[in-house]
């Protein structure tokens, strides 16, 4: 990665270490959101403690039919907190607006990602089939925050393009505060094209498309509809198949210069890497080994060569 500065990530205050749940306890991040703290300058925040809540607190859930629910306290069912939790999303971002990703809390009522239980006004279960009221405010207010939740982060195809789109999105912000213009959008896209093509072929070739007139379109409108449209392709689950037909592509830059037991070497990795017998790394590995030797700007520019930091290891396992 190029990028200096570190990407600012928002996760749960609880799973941060702070004694901020309902009971006055915290919760243990598991190992996966303990490995990313390196790597981006972790932002705490809890949306119960924001809407005024203290600790320890009567506990709320959300009520209501499937698509409207309310978030009241578990006893009375009284004291509503929907708008407060709905009005904190505003105000971490408004605190924050830096953040590239958030680090959500499985389950929770204010801040779970998926699958949060919703109740009748009888207190009986009815279904796990909503998002907490603070996490749909956030996606609403900020739909290209790329978002998880401490449960789904144990996946490792979950968490490796969690990071990947945090990282993208640290970067766009990098270049918005730069300044936005036709030429830096279309070298944005040149460094991004082959991470593109590896999650959403169709997304790829939309972008290329639309940057076709870029220096006739209205800047401000064209990169709104382009990181729109980069971000939802990243979240589009790359498979071994679509790496692989990456790879193939990157590994043709090197046909004049490698020989050809060594181009075999590679093809026979990737091959095996498309099959499920190794992990994306190694064929990686050897492509970056072959560019080190033949250096080529173009190459070393794409981001799909290192999406984040080597050492988060996260091609490791997919």
């Amino acid at each position: 990665m190029t990028q200096q500065a570190k990407p600012v990530m928002g996760i749960g205050s609880c799973l941060a270490g702070n004694a901020v749940r309902y009971n006055g306890q915290t919760k243990s991040p598991n190992q996966y959101v303990r490995g990313l703290a390196d790597n981006f300058e972790m932002r705490a925040f809890c949306p119960e403690m924001g809407a005024g809540m203290g600790v320890p607190r009567p506990p709320i859930h959300l009520v209501g039919s499937e698509t409207q629910v309310r978030a009241l306290d578990v006893d009375t069912h009284n004291n509503d907190f929907t708008d407060k939790l709905t009005a904190y999303a505003n105000t971490v971002l408004s605190l924050a607006p830096e953040l590239c990703a958030y680090i959500l809390v499985k389950g929770s009522p204010s801040c779970g990602y998926e699958r949060v239980k919703r109740y009748g006004e009888n207190g009986h279960t009815i279904a796990s089939d909503q998002q907490g009221v603070f996490a749909v405010a956030l996606a609403r207010l900020d739909p290209l925050l790329p978002l998880e939740d401490d449960g789904r982060l144990n996946d490792p195809g979950l968490r490796e393009s969690f990071v990947t789109r945090a990282y993208a999105y640290h970067d766009w912000k990098q270049l918005v505060a730069r300044g936005l213009s036709a030429r830096n959008l279309i070298d944005f896209y040149s460094r991004y094209k082959y991470l593109a093509m590896a999650h959403h072929v169709p997304s790829y070739k939309a972008l290329g498309r639309m940057l076709a007139d870029a220096g006739k379109r209205d800047i401000s409108a064209l990169a709104e509809q382009f990181i729109s449209t980069l971000m939802a392709a990243l979240t589009q689950r790359a498979t071994r198949r679509s790496h692989s037909n990456v790879l193939y592509h990157l590994s043709g830059y090197l046909k004049r210069d490698v020989p050809g037991p060594e181009r075999q070497r590679l093809k026979a990795l990737i091959d095996q890497y498309r099959l499920g017998q190794i992990p994306l790394v190694v064929p990686i590995t050897m492509l970056k080994h072959h560019f080190a030797n033949i250096p080529n700007a173009y190459i070393d520019s794409q981001v799909f060569m290192a999406p984040y930091p080597d050492e988060l290891q996260l091609r490791n396992l997919v």
